[in-house]
């Protein structure tokens, strides 16, 4: 089975590209739901991290939007949290490659906001990145609750550039440009993850323009 790794930075339309690719019956990880039901009441995370912040307990589970705002801009208190997370994200990670390895899948998506950044990268054989042009990155985040230009300044400064995730990247997918476009990118990469041998990853899209914002 090969494994296929999607990320993408904020507001780059990766949750987007994850639902087209799980309507063509791919199975798709999805590292932020896995997060969420971490946080959710009988969640794992709820009692180690309600001990590193009280104030973010809720009837049983962990505000999100609360804890977001006590590790704003403190990065000694987010290593600490991504200490607890990332661990529980990587079990929920492995033990959904082992299903579908069981079910012979040819190929699998792992959707993490963060692969590149941090070290999930390493348990995939093709990363496929998506991105837009700036403009329409920022005019799509600041449209959501509570963000405004300097959080989502913040949020920038911890993701890797795009342009860099572009020249790691063995698929770049464009959103912003019209969904059947899109689409076709992300069915064309899935079946050249699928197809291709070896588990150096080395395939490109020629047609694809790699250049830096």
């Amino acid at each position: 089975m090969k494994v296929l790794g999607l990320t993408g930075s904020i507001g780059m339309g990766k949750s987007a590209v994850a639902t087209m690719i799980g309507r063509m019956r791919i199975p798709v990880f999805d590292a932020d739901a896995a997060v969420h039901r971490a946080l959710a009441k009988g969640g794992a995370a709820v009692a180690p991290v309600s001990a590193l912040f009280p104030e973010s307990l809720n009837d049983g589970a962990i505000d999100r939007t609360v804890l977001g705002r006590l590790v704003f801009g403190r990065p000694d208190l987010l290593c600490r949290l991504e200490a607890i997370l990332h661990p529980m994200v990587y079990r929920d990670r492995d033990r959904f490659l082992a299903r579908q390895r069981r079910r012979r899948r040819k190929v699998a998506v792992l959707d993490v906001p963060l692969l590149l950044e941090k070290d999930g990268w390493k348990a995939c054989d093709r990363i496929m990145v998506v991105t837009a042009p700036a403009f329409v990155q920022a005019a799509r985040v600041l449209k959501r609750p509570g963000m405004d230009p300097s959080r989502l300044a913040a949020v920038r400064a911890r993701q890797m550039p795009t342009w860099k995730k572009r020249v790691l990247a063995d698929f770049v997918i464009q959103t912003g440009t019209g969904k059947g476009l899109t689409l076709r990118m992300a069915k064309r990469a899935v079946k050249l993850t699928e197809t291709s041998l070896g588990n150096a990853r080395c395939v490109k899209l020629s047609w694809i323009r790699k250049r830096p914002d």
